[in-house]
């Protein structure tokens, strides 16, 4: 009974990590891919058929697959979001304009900013045949 509350609990949470990395792709306040990250953990741990669905999710599955097996990311991608992350914080630094939370954006956007640039940076191309090669090996 506790096993199957668990794996309920994990497949809810997942899923509502999901959709929050999904609402991330248009809020920049939200970010992507830790939610989507969590929601790939929690699948993982409940349900093999969600945790492939999502690996092979049409939008997320590559850069979770991805990040998951290589720590990559292809260029756009760590341009785009290093970017995004910016602008937002500056936005917010504006509009709040507090010196601690100022102070505190910034320590955050460098710890990403720093997070995203050792992260490995690959091709589209490299990362899907890598991905394709990774599930013929899977099916034999």
């Amino acid at each position: 009974m506790k096993k199957k509350m668990t794996k309920v609990l994990f497949i809810f949470l997942g899923s509502l990590f999901f959709v929050l990395g999904a609402i991330g792709v248009i809020l920049p306040l939200l970010p992507t891919t830790p939610f989507l990250l969590l929601s790939a953990y929690f699948y993982l741990r409940s349900s093999e058929k969600l945790y492939n669905w999502l690996l092979n999710h049409r939008l997320f599955g590559l850069y979770i697959y991805s990040y998951i097996h290589f720590r990559a990311i292809d260029l756009k991608t760590k341009v785009t979001a290093i970017s995004m992350l910016w602008i937002t914080l500056i936005i917010s630094m504006i509009i709040v304009q507090k010196l601690w939370v100022s102070l505190l954006l910034v320590a955050i956007g460098l710890s990403v900013t720093l997070h995203l640039l050792s992260l490995k940076t690959m091709s589209k191309k490299s990362m899907t045949e890598a991905r394709d090669q990774h599930r013929q090996l899977s099916l034999n």
